[in-house]
């Protein structure tokens, strides 16, 4: 048979597995391999090939090769934990970013010492390094073989396949799971795994049914890689938004409030220097901004296709009997702005954006700090424009973005998403609208992978990845074409023709909602933010209460700069006072004792321990007014 590789076509001897394969090609390629991609599926390396096909050995460095390193590792972990109590019955155990979960259901919670001994027990069966053999069964004995076995959510999850689904199942030693696989070879190709925290989950993620403990863990194909990604994990949790928005005093998720954030004032000059950004960066690229009201009557979201695609995120009421629901987006409320007044080709484009706060029910297992919440400020913009305009008005976009991302210091990657199969609009439209975007993104020259078929119902759309100082990625700024909500809502501008024509509709975020924007920052700055952006970004510390006058007026004059200050005239010692300005990430420290006093000096310090020295007052400020101009990263 021929086989095409990454290098050119070759000829192997029929039924040879990928992992043989790799074997002639390099010993150190079939020592690396996980899995294979045969004519574009993910397979086992033991699998024969009987027939020509495309094929490419997969190494961890695939995303696929470690979902099924993961995946294996957790058939290990649920073997593990059927070993030491046999009476949990198995639910699911998928590969996730990072790692993979396993959900059991138990009569007595895990605990920390049960990890430890699940840990121990997964060494002995990757010891055994037993082989993962796959075998179906037909429906009913697929069943039968797991009622026997006594795992009901197993039962469940079979009788929910379509009927004529292949139902197949891998064993490895005693153990054995439904499963479509794939997996690695054998248990002892799991080689560095970590079991990193136990939760509660709900059975399909509905409040309806049963909880289950969740067990959590991660593996690698080395040590070094795991102990790396521990670190990277151990440092998150110290970076971890929650923890700082408290102890920095900024803000913080009270139980009366569950997914609804409660801002301090520190955490308010914070917020309101992003929205002031926001503002001015808008204002230069010809933006208005608008403001729409966070509750509007139920016809409106029937319009717009929300009541019945979106009610169970949507909070709802009454008033005067007619039934309301508080916005859970922004776009409607942008579209009534547009439907004001007529609208000549001659007007457009027209860019309106909108710091709107939507409400969206989340389930409470979701929430997490101000990353996922209930209320939220979306930095929404919405541009209504001519079928040809919408190159031109991507590229502004995107660079507005570009510019933004750049000033908090973070690279991004772009994806393009393209037409979906349950798409709305004609193929002349989509056409239109992908190669609008596609023809923008080349024009920039920016490198941008495609994701076939994942847009929008209603259009393409081109979304940027952002990855803080730990590596990690979020999405956030997002531009989508929409031709649904025009159709849907009649919008229209007459053309040069004196006919009404159709708008294009792009919807578009920098930030995605400004409470996660500022959960991001926070872990990517650890809580020290640009001199621009703390909160406060000097305090003034005086070593002896001789000094306590000239700090008040050391404070004054900073403060009537614009820059913020605060003064420590406690009768404390300076070591115990520097300690704590660097302990509330303060960027800059000015300390003042008798001999800057009478020289009209101030010895300048920053949170990271360094000591600049003595220097006027005027230099110094100076050097933060410069900084804070250029939002200068240190």
């Amino acid at each position: 048979m021929i086989i095409t590789l990454k290098n050119g076509s070759r000829e192997f001897e029929n039924g040879m597995n990928a992992l043989d394969i790799a074997g002639q090609l390099s010993q150190d390629l079939k020592k690396q391999a996980i899995c294979a991609r045969v004519n574009g599926e993910i397979q086992e390396l033991v699998k024969p090939i009987n027939e020509d096909c495309t094929l490419e050995i997969l190494t961890f460095e695939d995303d696929e090769a470690k979902k099924v390193l993961r995946h294996t590792a957790s058939h290990v972990l649920a073997q593990a934990v059927k070993k030491l109590r046999p009476e949990a019955k198995l639910a699911i155990g998928p590969a996730i970013d990072n790692g993979f979960y396993y959900d059991f259901d138990v009569d007595e919670p895990f605990t920390p010492d049960f990890l430890a001994a699940v840990e121990k027990e997964m060494k002995n069966i990757i010891k055994k390094n037993d082989r993962l053999e796959r075998f179906e069964l037909p429906r009913q004995e697929a069943i039968a073989f797991m009622e026997e076995k006594g795992e009901p959510y197993k039962v469940e999850l079979i009788q929910d396949l379509p009927e004529d689904a292949v139902i197949s199942f891998y064993r490895q030693g005693d153990f054995t799971d439904l499963c479509a696989g794939p997996h690695l070879p054998s248990t002892g190709k799991v080689k560095a795994y970590k079991l990193t925290s136990i939760a509660g989950a709900y059975w399909r993620g509905s409040e309806k049914n049963k909880m289950l403990q969740r067990i959590y863990g991660t593996a690698f194909t080395s040590k070094d890689e795991l102990d790396a990604y521990l670190a990277r994990i151990e440092e998150a949790k110290k970076r971890d938004h929650r923890r700082l928005g408290r102890e920095l005093d900024l803000f913080d998720i009270r139980d009366e409030g569950p997914g609804f954030p409660f801002f301090y004032p520190k955490g308010m000059i914070l917020r309101n220097l992003l929205e002031d950004y926001w503002r001015q960066i808008h204002r230069v690229a010809g933006y208005e901004e608008i403001k729409t009201p966070i509750m509007l009557n139920r016809s409106l979201w029937e319009r717009s296709g929300h009541w019945d695609h979106y009610q169970e995120n949507m909070y709802t009421t009454k008033i005067d009997e007619q039934d309301f629901a508080i916005k859970p987006m922004n776009c409607p409320g942008g579209i009534l702005v547009y439907q004001r007044r007529p609208w000549s080709y001659r007007d457009l484009p027209i860019r309106s954006g909108e710091l709107g706060l939507v409400h969206r029910h989340e389930l409470s297992g979701a929430l997490h700090g101000l990353m996922r919440v209930r209320c939220f400020t979306q930095d929404d913009a919405h541009i209504f424009m001519t079928p040809e305009q919408i190159k031109d008005e991507i590229k502004g976009v995107y660079s507005l973005i570009d510019g933004v991302y750049k000033t908090f210091g973070f690279p991004y990657s772009v994806e393009l998403s393209t037409r979906p199969e349950n798409s709305i609009g004609t193929d002349e439209m989509w056409e239109l609208a992908t190669n609008g975007l596609q023809g923008a993104l080349d024009e920039l020259g920016v490198k941008y992978t495609v994701n076939e078929g994942d847009g929008a119902f209603y259009g393409p759309k081109i979304d940027f990845h952002l990855e803080d100082s730990l590596g990690r990625t979020w999405q956030c700024g997002t531009i989508q074409l929409d031709m649904n909500l025009p159709e849907r809502f009649d919008l229209t501008y007459t053309g040069a023709d004196g006919e009404k024509h159709r708008p294009v509709m792009i919807h578009r975020v920098l930030l995605g909602s400004i409470e996660r924007f500022i959960g991001i920052l926070t872990e990517h700055f650890a809580g020290a933010y640009p001199l621009w952006l703390a909160p406060v970004q000097v305090k003034v510390l005086t070593i002896t209460d001789r000094a306590d006058e000239a700090a008040k007026a050391v404070r004054e004059k900073l403060e009537k700069l614009g820059i913020r200050t605060e003064v420590d005239l406690r009768n404390e010692k300076i070591g115990f006072k520097v300690r704590e300005a660097v302990m509330m990430k303060i960027p800059y420290m000015l300390v003042l004792g008798d001999k800057e006093v009478e020289e009209g000096t101030v010895n300048v310090r920053t949170r990271k321990g360094e000591v600049i020295g003595t220097m006027k007052l005027e230099e110094a400020i100076a050097m933060f007014l410069k900084e804070i101009e250029t939002k200068e990263i240190k």
